[in-house]
């Protein structure tokens, strides 16, 4: 039997309600929808719901606007149904009911993060597993060691027993036989970046090599440490290298191609840093495309460094985008629609509310506490006394009779300036809350406490007005 849901809402948001569940098709549930006698839905509270929802509740779920703030428990107990707020707009609701009418699942992905310590050799061994924690901490699987050319790294071996005692996996990049040596023999479970001519380095110690060629761009130099590590019988990862832009880019994605047709079951691996750090642009489209990449060609690791201060949330952003990709490849779907966390600088549907939505609810205010919303045609402040648009902030302060309420002031002042901010990148503006910038920004600690109970899901926020 089909699930039924019931959605509680008021008198303004009901006709809008009607025409986004129709705009669902063909759902596997089945709805109703209770206008509760109330103009504004964020405004009814547990007493009315009470008092005006009739008994018993022919549903198996009862969604409430996001915006209401009683008891959930006590309803739920009283009306012996389960109910649940759901997305802070009308806007999000089909996300909110997801596929199958259940929330997004991001908890599971196929892609390993190797993230990359440039300078390792240049920090204490106390820095180096301060920084390893933090980027385990962003999702990272694997710390690996930069070794710095003609750089002395006389506490590598310290280094590596620290990262283990941590409960960390490592690895050792280096192009010094040396330190690859040491890497291994105190316990690296891997090792970058090995070719045909070193790959004996990992026959005697159990460390993982990462294949690359010999000669830049030489899949068949890559073949022959491939085959060398097969004849051997021990495990390896192949990364044919990608190239940055203008230097071989092009040709560096066609060697991942040849390089899945040539070897379709053998483990490989993708450094991301040639496009992230060297390539002027936020690092969250790249991300996203390159994990495409890593999705359709079943490439399950990738090294990930970030030196350059606009990579700042590089490991962040790979985290998201491998358990997006994999949601989306196991529904065999689009990579869109599951979270926002790489949508950054703008978003997909700022303006929940249109013009005509604030015109109404507008008219229906009856007090003097200033509501401010945005829309396409830009920044909308009112109250009781009137309401009045613009696109710059500036624009809107002087009627707003505040000169002598310096806190007033200050909080319209900050207020209408990110509703400014919103409206020009087009993200969206909700009062008195921060904007969201997905994982370029750390979220609310909300937020954070509430992903870890719900098993790290990364699901957004579920409240609906």
């Amino acid at each position: 039997m089909a699930e039924r849901l019931l959605f509680l809402t008021g008198h303004l948001a009901h006709a809008r309600l009607q025409r986004v569940l129709a705009d669902l098709g063909q759902t596997s549930f089945s709805h109703e929808i209770v206008d509760i006698g109330v103009k504004v839905a964020a405004l009814m509270t547990e007493e009315i719901i009470v008092r005006r929802l009739k008994q018993p509740v022919a549903a198996d779920r009862v969604v409430l606007p996001g915006r209401f703030r009683g008891n959930l428990e006590r309803l739920s107990g009283f009306f012996g149904v389960p109910f649940e707020r759901g997305p802070d707009e009308l806007a999000d609701l089909p996300v909110y009911l997801g596929r199958q009418g259940k929330p997004v699942d991001l908890s599971q992905h196929e892609l390993r993060i190797f993230a990359e310590i440039v300078d390792a050799s240049m920090m204490s061994v106390d820095a180096i597993v301060e920084q390893a924690s933090q980027l385990a901490a962003a999702g990272a699987d694997v710390i690996d060691l930069g070794c710095l050319p003609e750089t002395p790294f006389p506490h590598l071996a310290d280094a590596v027993k620290a990262l283990k005692a941590h409960g960390l996996a490592v690895s050792v990049d280096s192009a010094n036989v040396e330190e690859l040596e040491i890497g291994a023999r105190t316990g690296a479970d891997f090792l970058l970046s090995l070719t045909e001519e070193t790959i004996g380095l990992a026959y005697d110690h159990g460390a993982i090599p990462i294949l690359i060629p010999a000669n830049p761009g030489d899949l068949d130099s890559l073949g022959c440490a491939i085959d060398a590590a097969q004849a051997a019988g021990i495990s390896f990862i192949a990364d044919p290298v990608l190239d940055p832009i203008h230097f071989g880019f092009a040709a560096s994605l066609g060697r991942f191609l040849e390089a899945r047709r040539r070897w379709p079951e053998v483990e490989m691996m993708m450094g991301t840093g040639n496009l992230t750090e060297l390539t002027d642009a936020d690092t969250s489209g790249i991300t996203a495309v390159l994990s495409g990449i890593c999705s359709e060609l079943m490439i399950r690791n990738v090294l990930v460094v970030h030196v350059s201060p606009h990579t700042v949330r590089t490991v962040e952003e790979h985290d998201i985008a491998r358990r997006i990709m994999f949601a989306a490849k196991r529904d065999h779907a689009l990579p869109r629609g599951y979270d926002a966390g790489l949508l950054q600088v703008h978003d997909r549907k700022p303006y929940p509310n249109s013009k005509e939505d604030i015109d109404a609810l507008a008219q229906a205010v009856r007090d003097a506490n200033y509501r401010i919303m945005t829309a396409p045609d830009g920044i909308h402040i009112f109250n009781k006394n009137g309401h009045r648009v613009a696109q710059d902030a500036f624009e809107l302060f002087p009627g707003l009779d505040v000169e002598n309420d310096g806190a007033h002031a200050f909080y319209l002042g900050a207020e209408l300036t990110k509703a400014e901010l919103a409206w020009k990148l087009g993200k969206r503006y909700i009062q008195d809350e921060p904007l969201s910038w997905g994982v370029a920004a750390p979220r609310p600690e909300e937020d954070r406490t509430r992903l870890a109970k719900a098993g790290h899901t990364l699901r957004a926020k579920k409240d609906m007005s």
